[in-house]
């Protein structure tokens, strides 16, 4: 009789392991297909924030407006005083 129950504990035991096993396995693939998922996912994200912005149409040019960036410009620069870029764009205006 103990031998019979045996070779059915053995089996069990087997059997019982082959189980954990495959059980393992799949819980290893659904990770790693997981871990797959979100960094295409993160991938994704990174591309559309560098993709490049849509230009804007350029802003239509005048002799006047040059100047005026050019004004603003030097005087940013420190190369024109308070007092002489007022002068400057008064005299740009023609007022």
């Amino acid at each position: 009789m103990f031998r019979r129950r045996r070779p059915l504990l053995r089996a069990a035991v087997v059997g019982g392991g082959a189980y954990m096993a495959g059980k393992h396995v799949a819980r290893r693939s659904a990770d790693q297909q997981q871990q797959e998922e979100d960094q295409n996912e993160r991938l994704g994200d990174l591309e559309q924030q560098q993709a490049p912005a849509p230009a804007e149409a350029p802003a239509p040019s005048s002799p006047m407006i040059d100047q005026l960036n050019q004004l603003a410009a030097l005087h940013q620069q420190g190369v024109l005083t308070d007092d002489e870029f007022a002068a400057a764009k008064a005299k740009l205006f023609g007022t």
